[in-house]
């Protein structure tokens, strides 16, 4: 799975497709930032509605790192999304 890094706030953020599938298929895609390791890893998970390309890879490929900001500030924590391992 491709993973890109980008800066928010000083801090470095890894940026990856979550591989999850919605039922909207290839209308949604879903994007989980990660910054720090084991117990201290927080992660933030938010969905995407592609633009132009319809494979996840190639969407996420064209994503600049602006658009990837801004997408992170309407990010949720991932403990609210199954796609970081939220169970009820």
């Amino acid at each position: 799975m491709p993973m890109r890094k980008i800066t928010v706030a000083g801090e470095e953020w890894n940026v990856a497709t979550s591989g999850f599938v919605t039922q909207y298929n290839q209308d949604e895609y879903g994007l989980l930032f990660t910054r720090g390791t084991g117990d201290d890893r927080e992660m933030r998970v938010t969905r995407y509605s592609p633009l132009g390309a319809r494979s996840r890879e190639a969407s996420f490929a064209e994503l600049s790192d602006e658009k990837l900001i801004e997408l992170f500030a309407q990010s949720q924590p991932g403990f609210t999304s199954p796609e970081a391992g939220y169970s009820r």
